[in-house]
């Protein structure tokens, strides 16, 4: 979609919200990545400045990659695959991608491994 990734960025989002003392939960970080080349990195360097951000104090407490399934996009239609599962919206079949693997295992071991 010609957005620039910049998973740093996150960190300097999350330690401007911790002046104001609540919890935080990261409801939307995703990629549209149809060929689910660039995902798992993605995903991983967001979650690294995250771990960072809860080092320094942040009181991170959840993150939900964007999207679990390929969806609508109000400006763009149904063009950016943004989902751990493709759908083929031809048949409505569904195809787990590799990268939500990745994130299954990141989400069951609490932990990243580069």
């Amino acid at each position: 979609m010609g957005w620039e990734i910049f998973p740093e960025g996150i960190f300097h989002v999350l330690r401007e919200l911790k002046k104001y003392g609540k919890p935080i939960y990261i409801t939307e970080n995703g990629l549209a990545d149809s060929k689910d080349l660039k995902r798992e990195k993605f995903i991983k360097d967001h979650l690294g400045w995250v771990w960072r951000a809860i080092q320094d104090d942040i009181d991170v407490r959840g993150y939900f990659y964007w999207s679990l399934l390929d969806n609508f996009e109000w400006a763009h239609g149904f063009e950016p695959r943004f989902g751990l599962v493709e759908i083929d919206y031809q048949t409505m079949a569904r195809k787990i991608r590799p990268s939500a693997f990745e994130y299954a295992q990141i989400c069951e071991n609490n932990s990243l491994i580069f």
